[in-house]
Formats: structure tokens, C-alpha cells, sequence
């Protein structure tokens, strides 16, 4: 087990009666001027957005909106809503929605003490070490569990210019609070609560992947957290809206991302990183890409350490073939896990989104683009050409 030093700066606040919790927030941090953050509009759907406005003008708070974030939030509207914070003195910023509104706050966060452009920030031309004032703070309410960026160091945008998806990391965006109702994922379609269930499961298969030795409690979390998922994606699917089904799934969504289970281990990663090419290219869904990336990253990594495949499997998805045999466990394995995806109604092959062979090569060479070492990943540093070779295996 490696050294480590935990600390988890966000206030999750989890249940009914979000309205309370938000004021509570709002008004013992000092609050005045409030950039209001959320995607399409679904918000005012859900009744989320009267809440939220009605918290703001019972604090007498002055707020500016911004909508419009999208899957795979985009840049040019990060670089809007900077703009939108210096002009307004912008004091705190509210994320309402799911992973992309809040990383494109975090986004928008980073930004506004910088000086250049906040995509340097995300291809590695500059470094959030190198601000000399914070950024702004950042308050969550969760719409949507699945990226579990309402309490975790990482953002990922997104920018046409070169169709290019890439994250930065770093303490210094975490929210300080997170208010988590299920409810207000009742109405979040079936396909979308999957494609969630999808990322919160791949956070965890990329931590459980490593080559530190000795972490058994660690895995034993990541294996209770990942068989919990697979006992209740599919029942948040068929019951819509169950509180206690769909609570199960949000704290997950959670848990699986604010480090608490990468505790004395290094992950992997490098699945995520060439999914972001999917879906920065095709601008298909983050979840759905991962459930047609994993299997493939698992067909051809596995030799790297087949003990800890051979123990996943049999943990995880109770292969029960006879010790020695750790092919036929590690292959029953993956087509139990695509068997799993395809029960929620996601794919597992890239022709199943339609995407063919013929930017195979690009989307690998731009995975290693912005590395200076030319790999990534850490169970397996992939070259390019291991990149491309996953693709392959995943048509």
C-alpha cells in the first residue's frame, strides 16, 4: 500500500428538502453575487430551477444565469461564462445538474484568476499551481449521478476546435458543498440513467486496476461498490421512481469518485482517456463509450496481471471455474460484464454507434498527443499503437 493523505473538502448534504440545505449553504459562506450554472433547461421541468430561484431571492442574492451546457460541455461557453464572472464579480458559483454543468463550473472556477486562455489549462500549456488567487468557489446540486464531479478534483471539457475532450485535475475546485435529493433524478430517462450507471462503474474498474500490492480493503470497497451497482442499475431503470433504489445509485455515483477509494493505490485511467476521443469526435455519451471501451481495454491488458483479473472476476461476478484456469475465468468474465451492458440498453461495440475503422489511427494518436512521455495509462503504459489496437478490438 502506497503513502497517502485523504481529505474530502466537500459538505454532501443527501435527501429531501434540498431547499434547506441550499440556504443553509448559501447564507453561513457570505454570499452576494451567484453565476447560475445548468444545461438545457430540464431543470425548469423538475421544478429544480423554482427552488433554486426561490433561494436566491429569499437571501435577497444577486445571480446571473448561464445555460446552455451540453453533453460533453464546451469550452467557448466556459470562456462565456468567465467573461460573465469579472464583469458581474461573480463571488460563487451554482452547478445544477450533472457532470458536465459541474465541470464546466469548475471549468469556468479555474478560469476567471487566470490570465491566458483556460483550454492552456487542459492540453498541459499551464498549470493550476500557477494562479496566485483561487478560484472562484463552487456549490453542487445534483440532477444527474453518474460522473461524480460534485466532489472530485477532476473536470473535462471539451473543444471543436480540433474536436479534442480533456481533463485537468486539482484540489482547488472541488465544491464545498454538494446537495443530493434522488428525487430529482426521477425523471432522467432510462437510457440516461445508464449511461450513468456506466461511468459510476467505470470510476471504479479504473481504481481497481493497479499494480500496488496489498490494498485488500480498498478492493474489498471497490467490490462491494461495484456489485451494488450491478444488483441496482437495472432496477433504477425499471422503477423510475423508487427514492430508496435511486439513493442507492446516487451515493455511489459519489463514492466511486471522491478518492476515498483510491486510498493507498494508483489507478489506471487510461480507459477514460481513450474514451474521451469517442466522444469528442462522434459526441456520443461518456457512459456509453466506456461500456464499449472497457471490455476491449480488458481483452488485451489482462496478461499484464492475471491475478488480479482472475480475482475481480470471481469476486465481482462470481466466475466459478476451477482454479488454474484464469483464461476461461477472465473471458466468462468480460462477457459477463458485456452481458451486463447490454442489459441496460447500452453497447458494447463501436459499429453499434455506428463508428467504423477509418479514424481508428487518428483518435489513437491523439490520445498521446499532450503526453510527454507519448503513453498513458498505469496497470499498462499503452503507446499509440496499443491504443489503436484496443480500437480494434472493440468493433
Amino acid at each position: 500500500m502506497r503513502n497517502f493523505t485523504f481529505s474530502q473538502p466537500t459538505v454532501c448534504i443527501f435527501g429531501r428538502e434540498p431547499e434547506l440545505a441550499l440556504k443553509e449553504q448559501l447564507s453561513k459562506r457570505g454570499v452576494k453575487n451567484v453565476l447560475l450554472h445548468y444545461g438545457a433547461g430540464s431543470i425548469k421541468k423538475n421544478g429544480v430551477y423554482d427552488m433554486v430561484i426561490s433561494v436566491l431571492k429569499d437571501l435577497n442574492l444577486s445571480y446571473t444565469e448561464l445555460a446552455g451546457v451540453q453533453p460533453n460541455p464546451r469550452v467557448k461557453l466556459v470562456r462565456e461564462g468567465i467573461d460573465i464572472c469579472r464583469a458581474n464579480n461573480i463571488d460563487f458559483i451554482l452547478a445544477v445538474g450533472g457532470g458536465s454543468v459541474i465541470d464546466s463550473a469548475k471549468a469556468i472556477a479555474l478560469g476567471v484568476p487566470y490570465d491566458g486562455d483556460i483550454w492552456d489549462m487542459y492540453i498541459g500549456k499551464a498549470s493550476p499551481s500557477d494562479l496566485t488567487e483561487l478560484p472562484t468557489p463552487i456549490g453542487v446540486i445534483l440532477t444527474i449521478p453518474a460522473a461524480g464531479s460534485e466532489s472530485s478534483e477532476g473536470s473535462v471539457i471539451s473543444n471543436d476546435d480540433g474536436l479534442l475532450k480533456r481533463a485537468v485535475g486539482t484540489e482547488l475546485f472541488i465544491p464545498v458543498f454538494a446537495i443530493l435529493n434522488p428525487e430529482y433524478t426521477f425523471t432522467l430517462p432510462a437510457y440516461q440513467v445508464a449511461c450513468g450507471c456506466s461511468d459510476i462503474m467505470a470510476h471504479m474498474f479504473e481504481r481497481y486496476f493497479t499494480l500496488d500490492k496489498h490494498v485488500d480493503v480498498t478492493d474489498r470497497q471497490l467490490e462491494a461498490n461495484i456489485r451494488s451497482m450491478l444488483h441496482y442499475s437495472k432496477l433504477a431503470q425499471d422503477y423510475p421512481n423508487d427514492y430508496d433504489i435511486k439513493a442507492e445509485v446516487m451515493w455511489a455515483g459519489t463514492i466511486a469518485h471522491n478518492d476515498m477509494l483510491s486510498c493507498g493505490r494508483t489507478g489506471d485511467w487510461s480507459s477514460h482517456d481513450i474514451e474521451h476521443e469517442l466522444s469528442g469526435i462522434y459526441d456520443i455519451y461518456h457512459g456509453e463509450g466506456l461500456s464499449i471501451i472497457f471490455p476491449a481495454w480488458m481483452r488485451y491488458c489482462w496478461t499484464v496481471d492475471p491475478a488480479r483479473f482472475e480475482q475481480f472476476f470471481r469476486r465481482v461476478f462470481d466466475v466459478d471455474f476451477a482454479m488454474g484456469e484464469t483464461e476461461k475465468v477472465v473471458n466468462e468474465g468480460i462477457n459477463r460484464l458485456e452481458n451486463y451492458y447490454r442489459s441496460l440498453g447500452l453497447p458494447v461495440r463501436l459499429s453499434e454507434v455506428n463508428i467504423g475503422e477509418d479514424r481508428l489511427r487518428e483518435m489513437a494518436d491523439k490520445c498521446v498527443m499532450h503526453r510527454a512521455d507519448g503513453t498513458l495509462g498505469n496497470f499498462k503504459k499503452l503507446t499509440a499503437d496499443d491504443i489503436y489496437n484496443i480500437y480494434r478490438l472493440a468493433l
